[in-house]
């Protein structure tokens, strides 16, 4: 099985490199790296290039995000007819052999997509998460294992997931061809539960492979901190919701969970406008500590009016703002 090793870059010239140097070592030997730099300011595919001659890098012009900047590399590895694709963020570190598992795994799973254990970077015993399960209570995925300690005996061998977290996804091209690729829609956050969610719908299943390990360092490229994936989340999520819940289903989830949630929202993001006005002129270092709160309420109604606006792909430029 050839398999495509496909990178997304977008700013993140020192974790590229890193990734790519741990690829170095990958004992599988059909592979071949294809990195989408999504339109970087800091000279990343300049460094690639003179680094890593052997990597096909494909430059788009602007951040197309997770999703679509995905889905160019997916249509070029499905052009160059590679049997295997596999999605690995940037900001990771891999086992040598975990592609040996992952192909292995689809051989003895030939109707399953594939996710890694993920641990977190700096804490190499320790998962960052492996997957998640749709809680429909909460309208949201819980995640498995988050944050938990591996004892070595829990999570040994395949178990199911609703879906797979796209730092590590491995599927066989045949995947993509029947569901289709990512949802451009998305840029970021809940593209891989979607794609996920409809692979399902195609008889595929979602499985972790126990032995294929990846470090992560999870969520590198969020310049915004929490306002920037607030925004996401809140949008994506409702677009997720509207995507792959059935009408019927989905009125109860709005009566019985998102709308008391929204209403909250608003409620909060009210009162601590509020706080922060007044704040701002008796004592204005109290405001500097509650104004990224405040942010944070502004990103998710944003984000929830964006959704009510048919407005899709990209974020306004303010959620993407560099903060302390």
């Amino acid at each position: 099985m050839n398999v495509a090793i496909i990178l997304l870059n977008f700013n993140g010239k020192k974790d590229t490199l890193e990734c790519l140097s741990s690829l170095k070592n990958l004992t599988y030997r059909k592979h071949h790296v294809i990195v989408v730099d999504n339109g970087s300011s800091d000279d990343s595919a300049l460094e690639i290039k003179k680094h890593y001659p052997d990597v096909t890098l494909i430059e788009n012009e602007e951040n197309l995000g997770f999703a679509e900047g995905n889905n160019v590399a997916i249509r070029y590895a499905l052009e160059k007819g590679f049997d295997g694709i596999f999605l690995l963020n940037n900001d990771t570190a891999v086992e040598p052999d975990i592609l040996d598992e992952l192909v292995k795994g689809s051989k003895k799973h030939p109707k399953a997509l594939l996710g890694a254990k993920i641990y977190l970077y700096s804490q190499r015993d320790t998962y960052d998460h492996l997957g998640g399960m749709w809680n429909e209570k909460k309208a949201s995925f819980d995640l498995i294992a988050a944050r938990e300690v591996d004892d070595h005996k829990t999570y040994e061998d395949f178990f199911p997931v609703d879906y797979i977290c796209g730092c590590a996804l491995f599927a066989k091209s045949e995947v993509f061809k029947k569901v289709g690729l990512l949802d451009a829609r998305f840029f970021l956050f809940w593209e891989e539960s979607d794609f996920c969610t409809r692979a399902k719908e195609y008889g595929y299943k979602n499985l972790i492979c126990p032995k294929a390990k990846v470090y992560h360092k999870v969520s590198a490229s969020f310049t915004g901190g929490r306002p920037h994936t607030t925004y996401f989340w809140w949008r994506n999520r409702l677009l997720w919701l509207e995507k792959n819940v059935p009408s019927i289903r989905r009125k109860a989830i709005y009566k019985n969970t998102v709308t008391k949630e929204i209403t909250k929202l608003y409620k909060h993001k009210f009162l601590k406008t509020l706080q922060c006005t007044l704040l701002m002129l008796v004592k204005p270092s109290s405001y500097k500590k509650r104004k990224n709160k405040l942010l944070e309420y502004k990103a998710a109604t944003a984000g929830i009016c964006d959704y009510t606006k048919r407005r899709f792909y990209n974020a306004p430029s303010w959620v993407f703002k560099k903060r302390s």
